[in-house]
């Protein structure tokens, strides 16, 4: 995709992904729906590796997803594979989507070693065509001759549709005093509302974590990125975010989630992880603006996140964004309309440093042109104040353009 295709609000450095000790991986242009582009990927995790993941609440998921789901509830044994293709997503395919990925955990398992039970699959693409097994298979076997530690940036690139540029991150930490590398890739663009999103996320670590310490902490911290992202509330049914710990890095092997000794894996880990969900808002599908909401004060987090979802959906908002207009009763709006209990008399609204409204009204020091001046900035910052309590919660959202709906409009052509 040429440069001037690329979303305005895309990263402007882009970030080396080094090795991963316990891992390889390839990637290859396969031909099952898009030519000439990678669209086929596989990561590999030396024996021992283990899995976590954490997949969309849509109540028709993808056949990749009741498979996986299935792949982590088995004991390790031997390699722990990936496969991902990008084009097709194998959802609402019957038994032709099951037969397929079926077939491809097979295809994996023989050519990489391991269980095909084991193998997780994660898809994305147009739903209700079924991926073409034969290109899949062909595909596989080209992969296991160019395996190599080297590749996250053609795993990147090769799971992408929609997205306008690659997205990922890579950041160490220490554990026991030992380095730890997490790597991550990220695809997604539209249907992205929290709760996943049309997104896949792909992590691996040389950390030696249990399974269950491993799902722990991914849900924890998808609840604070994937899950706090909005692009067009639309929530997909192929999301996945899969962690892979390998165990490559040597140290004392952590069980529990709760153990002091992962404080710094956990920080290190939520700063990708939130990074990758930005880059997806950053990406949204025609989007010029992100901005982000602040919900504070609220009577709890839980409520607080409603607020904050609430505003980061609203059409009226989005489109507001993305006209520079400061109409900031949108936001009062957005609020109100969750049903949840409030009291006008005790809210505060911000843009950015400037106090826009309280008790009731606009503030004093507040005209229209501090906010039309504000509002022309790309990346913008929303704080409410409920004055009800302690809860608080942050979502990350974009503007709605004429580019989503040309985007949405031609998907399929």
């Amino acid at each position: 995709m040429s440069a001037s295709h690329i979303s305005p609000l895309a990263p402007k450095n882009i970030v080396d992904l080094p090795p991963i000790a316990g891992f390889d991986m390839g990637a290859i242009a396969s031909g099952e729906r898009y030519a000439n582009r990678l669209d086929l990927w596989v990561l590999r995790g030396q024996s021992g590796t283990q899995a976590a993941g954490v997949f969309t609440k849509n109540s028709v998921p993808g056949v990749p997803i009741i498979w996986s789901k299935n792949a982590l509830r088995l004991s390790a044994q031997g390699p722990c594979l990936l496969v991902v293709n990008a084009g097709r997503a194998n959802v609402y395919t019957g038994e032709a989507g099951r037969k397929v990925a079926r077939q491809t955990a097979e295809k994996a398992a023989q050519l990489f070693g391991g269980q095909a039970e084991r193998v997780l699959l994660a898809s994305t693409g147009i739903i209700g065509q079924c991926p073409d097994i034969t290109p899949i298979k062909t595909g596989l076997t080209a992969i296991s001759q160019i395996m190599q530690p080297h590749g996250w940036e053609e795993g990147a690139e090769a799971i992408r549709t929609t997205d306008t540029f690659a997205k990922r991150a890579s950041v160490t930490t220490q554990i026991y005093g030992q380095e730890i590398r997490i790597n991550g890739i990220a695809k997604g663009s539209g249907m992205i509302m929290p709760d996943m999103a049309t997104m896949l996320s792909f992590i691996a670590t040389d950390a030696a974590i249990s399974q269950g310490a491993l799902q722990d902490i991914l849900k924890d911290i998808t609840d604070i990125s994937f899950n706090a992202i909005t692009v067009d509330s639309d929530s997909s049914t192929s999301d996945s975010v899969i962690l892979m710990a390998s165990g490559a890095a040597g140290h004392k092997p952590i069980e529990d989630a709760h153990d002091a000794a992962l404080d710094g894996f956990k920080a290190a880990l939520t700063e990708l992880m939130q990074d990758l969900a930005q880059q997806i808002v950053r990406d949204g599908e025609g989007a010029t603006k992100f901005f982000e909401i602040n919900i504070e004060e609220a009577k709890d987090n839980a409520q607080a996140r409603v607020f904050a979802r609430s505003v980061a959906n609203s059409p009226l908002v989005k489109t507001a964004v993305a006209g520079e207009d400061a109409n900031w009763g949108r936001f009062m709006m957005a609020i109100g309309k969750t049903g949840l209990p409030l009291d006008e008399a005790n809210i505060s609204l911000y843009f950015g440093p400037h106090l826009v409204a309280r008790h009731g009204a606009v503030d004093g020091s507040y005209n229209e042109d501090i906010g039309a001046a504000y509002m022309k900035n790309q990346d913008l910052q929303v704080t409410i104040k409920l004055g009800q309590g302690k809860g608080k919660a942050k979502m990350w959202s974009c503007d709605l353009t004429h580019g989503y709906i040309s985007i949405n409009a031609d998907y399929r052509s």
